[in-house]
């Protein structure tokens, strides 16, 4: 068993122990570990539910046939395939979850381009800068976002009126990056691409039970249930129909174990530095002039030193609960800035990974460089706009 688990695996599993010897030995009070899971609780049922539904969606060819026929759709024009792509990973990432397109959406993506004759790094640089950087409008759009929530006390819809502006401004932001740096003919080197030939469903139950599962779950959160509930609505339709229609491809693999381990683990080690004086360093880093600017600053690079969660964890606990500006500020630089280092994003992580397996060439110079411009003008941009319209 040992020998199937990856370095990230690993990492996992020595957080999660790490957090349990910090309970185990008093530096983590157990009222206060009790406290710390009881709050992640929802939040862990949200993510093996969505997760489990974008898996089986995958399995029912839905990604495979929406990325077909946006390839035929844009008819060999690379402007019109750039445009459909980005609305494509961005709606994925604002419904389904950023680590949903780092990990179901990425294959489909870099299938096309092999498909298609089409470079590959272009598609899988979108799908992985949107993942990003599209995860500001809804509450399910990223954890860090439901993590927040409790804080602010806000509603789905009340959450998107504050983050609609910043959304737009970071993925308009994000598109012209992708098109000056990967995109343009320069660095695609083709004039037109060719568009790949469509080919039927396997089983059109299945895919109109698994869309039909995506729109219930976006459906339900636009009526204000909780995440946790409407994932596990869309999970039972679409696990439904598999397990009359083809229950051999349900097994305990779909469920996301590394998630829940990594999460689980973050959430006793976390509170243990931050009683230990990580929370006062913290707060002498984000100032006490309210400055978003800086708090979103911080964010960032403190996301990209250690990963978006835990910096988000780290200094959301120091900002009062009154200051939702601040902490909106910090949802901004924690989403959209953790560009630069392959660990700065769970998401990233995933990514990475799957690019490997694709034997995919990301050049890490190039992706540290251009991730860093991304996140300086992004994160400065999208912060204004938060500070003009949200």
């Amino acid at each position: 068993m040992w020998r199937r688990l990856g370095v990230l695996d690993l990492i996992r599993i020595g957080l999660l122990i790490l957090g349990l010897i910090f309970v185990a030995t008093g530096l983590l009070p157990w009222a206060d570990a009790v406290e710390s899971l009881a709050e992640i609780g929802p939040l862990l049922v949200f993510l093996v539910a969505i997760i489990v539904v974008a898996e089986l969606t995958k399995e029912a060819q839905v990604f495979d046939a929406i990325a077909a026929r946006m390839a035929v759709l844009g008819r060999g024009n690379y402007v019109a395939l750039f445009v459909l792509c980005t609305l494509f990973a961005s709606t994925v990432t604002i419904f389904l979850n950023l680590d949903t397109t780092a990990v179901l959406l990425t294959p489909v993506m870099l299938a096309l381009a092999a498909n298609s004759g089409i470079a590959a790094l272009p598609l899988a640089m979108t799908t992985i800068w949107l993942a990003n950087t599209a995860s500001l409008l809804l509450p399910v759009s990223n954890l860090t976002n439901l993590l927040g929530m409790k804080e602010l006390g806000l509603t789905a819809t009340g959450f998107a009126a504050r983050m609609w502006a910043p959304q737009l401004v970071s993925i308009a932001v994000t598109m012209a990056f992708l098109w000056v740096f990967f995109w343009r003919r320069g660095e695609r080197r083709d004039l037109r691409y060719t568009p790949p030939v469509l080919r039927p469903v396997a089983d059109r139950v299945l895919f109109g039970a698994a869309s039909a599962g995506c729109l219930l779950f976006v459906g339900l959160l636009l009526f204000g249930l909780h995440v946790a509930i409407a994932a596990t609505a869309a999970a039972v339709v679409v696990a439904g129909a598999f397990l009359l229609r083809a229950r051999e491809r349900l097994s305990w693999r779909l469920i996301p174990w590394q998630l829940v381990v990594f999460v689980t683990g973050l959430f006793l080690v976390v509170p243990t530095l931050s009683g230990n004086g990580l929370s006062a360093l913290m707060t002498w880093l984000i100032g006490a002039d309210g400055d978003p600017y800086r708090t979103a600053a911080v964010g960032a690079g403190l996301a990209n030193v250690i990963n978006n969660l835990p910096a988000f964890e780290a200094i959301e606990t120091v900002i009062p609960v009154a200051d939702q500006d601040r902490l909106l500020a910090l949802l901004v630089g924690t989403n959209v800035a953790p560009l630069v280092t392959p660990w700065a994003s769970l998401a990233t992580l995933l990514w990475f990974e799957s690019c490997r397996r694709h034997d995919v060439k990301v050049p890490v110079r190039r992706f540290v460089l251009t991730g860093a411009g991304l996140a300086a003008v992004g994160l400065v941009t999208t912060v204004w706009a938060l500070v003009q319209f949200g």
